[in-house]
């Protein structure tokens, strides 16, 4: 093998464990309560002395000369992915948003098996909303005008959140919509007689 820099190598936290089959070129990556997979194109190579992972750039397959140019930014790519489900599996990622707005109102709503989660919002509109909560996230809701997403993903948590906003944003004249927990809005000066 090639030599590899230490760019390229990553230290295994202790609380993950982790699972490497070449035949499949899958990784699992696991904390006991959360497993998470990754479908590799480039090789691993696992330093069980030093605690370490080491993405290499040898794909799976032959490739000619020309696609071999292109292994060095699918080593690059999978250092980040691996990287980042490290940090997806150690911690937990909570989104924050609030209604604002006179009856504007969010319900959840589950079936008595709990095969799905339904969050039901009423937004000023003629009908009402539903959205279908992700199985990997959790939502709870407080006085019926604050949401709270969480989850490992920090991926999924955010598109939830932002497809969940996209529903009604916040008009710049009177701040009604949802907003996130933080978020502030300069309000516009409206038509003056």
């Amino acid at each position: 093998m090639r030599f590899i820099s230490n760019r390229y190598v990553l230290k295994i936290p202790s609380q993950i464990s982790m699972l490497y089959c070449k035949e499949k070129k899958k990784l699992l990556i696991s904390n006991g309560l959360k497993k998470m997979t990754i479908d590799l194109q480039v090789k691993l190579k696992i330093l069980k002395q030093k605690n370490c992972i080491v993405v290499t750039d040898q794909p799976f397959y032959k490739v000619s000369s020309k696609a071999s140019k292109q292994n060095k930014s699918l080593q690059g790519k999978y250092y980040f992915i691996i990287k980042k489900t490290f940090k997806n599996i150690k911690t937990v990622t909570c989104k924050k948003l609030k209604l604002v707005g006179v009856g504007y109102k969010v319900f959840l709503i589950t079936n008595g098996e709990v095969s799905y989660k339904l969050l039901h919002f009423k937004l000023g509109y003629s009908h009402n909303i539903y959205y279908k909560i992700p199985k990997n996230l959790e939502v709870k809701i407080r006085q019926s005008n604050k949401i709270f997403i969480l989850g490992h993903d920090y991926d999924l948590v955010s598109k939830t959140a932002s497809v969940i906003r996209s529903y009604k944003y916040p008009e710049p004249y009177k701040g009604k919509g949802i907003l996130y927990f933080n978020e502030s809005i300069e309000l516009k000066e409206g038509k003056k007689l």
